[in-house]
C-alpha cells in the first residue's frame, strides 16, 4: 500500500449515500450530443441519458429497447412497433417523428455516426408508434446497425437549434455540448467539463431497474496513482480503469475487488499512406516511407508483443494478428490472427530494401488518457523501432485533443482502438479499412490508405444476402489488408474493472457499465 500512501486525493464533492455511484476513469465524455462523437466513454454516459430502438443484454444479445418489437416485411424493409407511453425527461412523448428525425440528424456530417445512419435507409412514419425502414439496397447486419442510433427529441433539439451534431473536431460549441434530453434510466443534473458530471434518476423511467443508484457522479481522474488511492480510500466506489500494473495488488487490497473480463477492442498503430512526404517526420529524399509495405512491414515485424503483454500490460491483453476487435469475425481462422513473427534481423533487411538502411524521423501522435498504457505502448514501441533507426518522438495528449487532430487527419503515424457491442467484421471494414468516401465510409481511415482489392470486396460483404459467399467476400477483404499491412496490430484488451466491496457490477465485453443495472450496499 505504500504507493498509495500519501498520495493527494482530488475532494469528490459528493454525499455517502447507499444510493450514489461516485465512480472514475483517466478521460472525460468528450460531448453531451450523441450524434456527434463515437468513443467508448462518450456513449457510455451519453448512453444511460439516451436510449436506442434496440438494446443489449448482459451477453450483448440484442433486446427490446424503445422499440418493443420489430419485424423484417421485406429483403429491403423493417417494421418497428414504439412502446407506447415512453417520455423524454422534459415530459414530451417519444413519437414516431423523434425516431424519422433522430436517423436523418445521425446521418449529418458532422455526425461520426453517419455510416451507421447511412447503413439503414430511410424511416417513414406509418403512425404516431410505427416506423418503416426502406434500405436502397440489402444490409446483412441492420439491428446491428440500427443499435448504434440514439433517439433525441425533435421538438427539444429545435427549440435549442441544435438540430444538427456538435461539429466537434472544428470546435463548435452548442447547447447539446453540456446539456442532455433523453428517455433513459437518468437524466443529467449537471456537466462540468474536465471536473464532473452529476446524473440524477429519472422517477418515470419505463424500465424496470435492477440497480438501486439514485445518483451518479462521475470523476476524471488522470493519473492512476490518484484514482486507486481515492478508491481505497473509499472517495471513490468504482474505477473503470486500473492500471494492469496494481490488479495484483488490488485483489489483496482490504475492502476493494477486481472485476474483469476480455473487451472486444482491437488496439492497433496506423501510418499515414496518402501524403507524398510526411507531415511530422524527417525523411531523406523527403518521401512517405509508409507508402512502402517493406517500411510498414519491418515496424511491423519489429513489434516485440510478448514484451508489451508480459512487462508492460502485466499479461492483461491478448497479442493478435487480426483486424477485427471480435476473433469471431475473423472466423477463428488461425489464418487470419496470426501475427508475422517478431524478427528483427527480417526487418532491418526489409528497411535496407527499402532504401532506409539508416532510418529516419517521425512523430509518434498517441492519447494518454483513451486506451489501458496507451502512452506506455507508445513509449515501448519508439524503444523497438530505435532498433531500425527510426527515431520516433511520442506526442501524447488527452483524448479531448487526440480525437479532433485525428480526424482531421492530420497525423503522420498514430495508435488507435476500435471495439463494442458488434461483433460482425462489418463494423471495422466499412468505417476503418474502406477507401475514404461519402456517407461515413472511410471516416475513420485516418491514414488515408487506399487498398482498391480490399476496399471490393468490403462493399460487396456489406450488401450481400447469401452468408457464405458473404464470408468470402470478408476473409478476402482481410487477407488482403493483412498482406498490404494497411494497419499494423497489437492486442486485444483484457478489461479490469475495480470497485468497492458493496458494489455490485456486470461486466459487458464492450466494457460498457450500465449503471441501471449497479447495486450498492451498505
Amino acid at each position: 500500500m505504500k504507493r498509495w500512501i500519501g498520495v493527494a486525493l482530488l475532494a469528490l464533492a459528493c454525499g455517502a449515500s447507499a444510493q450514489t455511484l461516485r465512480w472514475a476513469s483517466q478521460g472525460d465524455p468528450q460531448t453531451m450530443d450523441p450524434h456527434s462523437q463515437n468513443e467508448s466513454l462518450t456513449n457510455m454516459v451519453n448512453g444511460q441519458i439516451y436510449e436506442r430502438l434496440t438494446n443489449r443484454d448482459a451477453k450483448l444479445a440484442l433486446v427490446p429497447g424503445l422499440a418493443e418489437q420489430w419485424r423484417q416485411t421485406g429483403p429491403l424493409t423493417w417494421r418497428f412497433k414504439l412502446r407506447a407511453g415512453v417520455k423524454f425527461h422534459d415530459g414530451t412523448p417519444l413519437t414516431a417523428d423523434d425516431v424519422i428525425f433522430s436517423i436523418q440528424r445521425a446521418k449529418e456530417p458532422t455526425s461520426l455516426i453517419a455510416v451507421y445512419a447511412n447503413a439503414v435507409g430511410t424511416p417513414k412514419r406509418v403512425d404516431d408508434l410505427t416506423v418503416d425502414f426502406q434500405l436502397p439496397v440489402f444490409n446483412p447486419i441492420f439491428l446491428q446497425h440500427i443499435d448504434q442510433l440514439w433517439i433525441m427529441s425533435r421538438k427539444w433539439c429545435e427549440a435549442h437549434r441544435v438540430t444538427r451534431p456538435l461539429d466537434f473536431k472544428n470546435k463548435e460549441e452548442s447547447f447539446t455540448a453540456q446539456n442532455a434530453n433523453g428517455t433513459g434510466p437518468f437524466m443529467l443534473a449537471s456537466r462540468q467539463p474536465g471536473i464532473k458530471t452529476v446524473l440524477k434518476r429519472n422517477p418515470a423511467w419505463w424500465n424496470k431497474s435492477e440497480g438501486n443508484v439514485q445518483e451518479v457522479v462521475y470523476t476524471p481522474i488522470a493519473t492512476d496513482a490518484t484514482r486507486l488511492a481515492a478508491l481505497v480510500s473509499g472517495e471513490i466506489d468504482f474505477v473503470l480503469d486500473p492500471a494492469p500494473r496494481d490488479i495484483a495488488r488490488l485483489r489483496n487490497t482490504a475492502g476493494v475487488k477486481v472485476i474483469e473480463g476480455p473487451e472486444n477492442r482491437l488496439v492497433f498503430i496506423g501510418m499515414d499512406q496518402a501524403r507524398d512526404k510526411l507531415l511530422y517526420g524527417q525523411v531523406p529524399g523527403d518521401k512517405n516511407p509508409f507508402k512502402d509495405v517493406r517500411v510498414r512491414r519491418a515496424l511491423y515485424q519489429a513489434v516485440d508483443i510478448e514484451t508489451l503483454k508480459t512487462k508492460l500490460m502485466s499479461g492483461l491483453s491478448v497479442p493478435t494478428g487480426a483486424l477485427t476487435p471480435s476473433a469471431n469475425a475473423s472466423f477463428d481462422d488461425p489464418a487470419l490472427q496470426t501475427r508475422l513473427p517478431h524478427d528483427l534481423a527480417t526487418a532491418k533487411k526489409l528497411m535496407a530494401d527499402a532504401g532506409y538502411a539508416d532510418g529516419f524521423e517521425v512523430t509518434l501522435d498517441c492519447p494518454n488518457n483513451r486506451y489501458i498504457n496507451d502512452e506506455e505502448i507508445c513509449t515501448a514501441l519508439a524503444s523497438m523501432w530505435a532498433q531500425l533507426k527510426i527515431k520516433v518522438r511520442v506526442n501524447a495528449m488527452p483524448r479531448v485533443i487526440y480525437f479532433p487532430k485525428l480526424e482531421k487527419y492530420d497525423t503522420s503515424l498514430y495508435m488507435y482502438g476500435w471495439g463494442g457491442s458488434v461483433t460482425d467484421a462489418e463494423a471495422i471494414l466499412t468505417p476503418l479499412y474502406r477507401n475514404r468516401g461519402d456517407k461515413g465510409v472511410g471516416t475513420y481511415n485516418f491514414g488515408g490508405f487506399r487498398n482498391d482489392k480490399a476496399d471490393a470486396l468490403a462493399a460487396q460483404s456489406s450488401v450481400e444476402p447469401d452468408p457464405k459467399k458473404r464470408e468470402q467476400q470478408i476473409r478476402g477483404a482481410l487477407a488482403e489488408l493483412r498482406e498490404q499491412v494497411n494497419v499494423i496490430p497489437l492486442h486485444r484488451q483484457v478489461v479490469p474493472w475495480a470497485a468497492r466491496q458493496n458494489v455490485a457490477a456486470v461486466h459487458r465485453p464492450d466494457n460498457w457499465l450500465e449503471l441501471a443495472w449497479v447495486q450498492i450496499s451498505r
